[in-house]
């Protein structure tokens, strides 16, 4: 059994039987920080329930810190230890942010009204067949360059069909500008951010031509930096998809063949929270 068999086969062989997704019913009903290191080796024992190993786990997260950059207008995470191994025998921090700071989830509840909260987004979707759409190229000339409709079709034509239950990324290479957190937030002299995203209508085709889970973004936003009526995210979350934002490391996993793992946030009424998230790579 090949990767792509296990993963287009089914995500409930490699996740331990979770088969049905969390937003299935919701899209019936239509209601700077320094980069982890890029993928690390898993030893032959590393073994899901198919039988087939995990050869390499990619970490799709960055480090959280007061350093890193936020939308615009939005402060910044604080952190303040209030007990030290000195004084008190352990230690321990204060952090204070906003939801949606650092690498984060999108739930439905953040654009949609009586959308599902974090909280309740069934687990069963953090685990999914990861498609990567790579648009570095064009973002390098273009900060506001988008995924299109096209972008999805020149992917499928050389990968296959998009699978059902996937989770679709768009890798633009923003990364690199971590190191000057106001080239990523990239303000001009209007005060309009400058990054790419998702066009509303390559959304608008993925939840009504595609079944996928979620999409993602190595950006601030799903949307690109000048939008002002945040289509992306509404297409997305109005269909009951999830989004992530802020993904690290993304030029580092293959187009298709991987599994993204995803560790949601889980406090009451969250319309998102910082997430741990993982691209696993099966194979001997």
């Amino acid at each position: 059994m090949d990767r792509r068999t296990v993963l287009t086969s089914g995500v409930a062989l490699a996740a331990g039987g979770l088969a049905m997704p969390v937003v299935a019913s919701a899209q019936r009903d239509n209601p700077g920080a320094t980069p982890q290191a890029a993928a690390t080796p898993v030893g032959p024992s590393a073994v899901y329930s198919t039988g087939v190993p995990v050869s390499r786990i990619h970490d799709l997260t960055h480090v959280l810190s007061p350093d890193f950059p936020v939308f615009a207008g939005d402060d910044p995470m604080e952190i303040e230890q209030i007990v030290t191994i000195e004084e008190n025998g352990y230690s321990k921090y204060w952090l204070s942010l906003d939801e949606h700071t650092g690498t984060h989830m999108d739930a439905p509840a953040h654009f949609i009204p009586g959308g599902v909260t974090a909280d309740k987004i069934d687990p069963s979707v953090f685990f999914a067949p990861l498609c990567v759409i790579d648009i570095s190229e064009r973002a390098a000339n273009d900060p506001d360059a988008e995924v299109t409709d096209g972008d999805i079709a020149e992917w499928e034509a050389i990968h296959g069909t998009i699978p059902d239950r996937a989770f679709v990324a768009m890798y633009s290479g923003w990364e690199s500008r971590l190191s000057d957190p106001a080239s990523y937030v990239n303000l001009d002299a209007d005060g309009v951010q400058h990054y790419p995203g998702w066009s509303a209508q390559a959304v608008a085709f993925l939840t009504g031509e595609r079944t996928v889970v979620g999409i993602g973004v190595d950006t601030l936003s799903l949307d690109p930096g000048p939008s002002t009526d945040f289509m992306a995210h509404v297409n997305a979350l109005q269909a009951g998809l999830y989004g992530l934002e802020n993904l690290a490391n993304l030029g580092s996993v293959p187009p298709v063949g991987t599994m993204i793992v995803v560790g949601g946030p889980k406090h009451v009424n969250a319309t998102g929270g910082p997430a741990r998230v993982y691209a696993v790579e099966f194979g001997q």
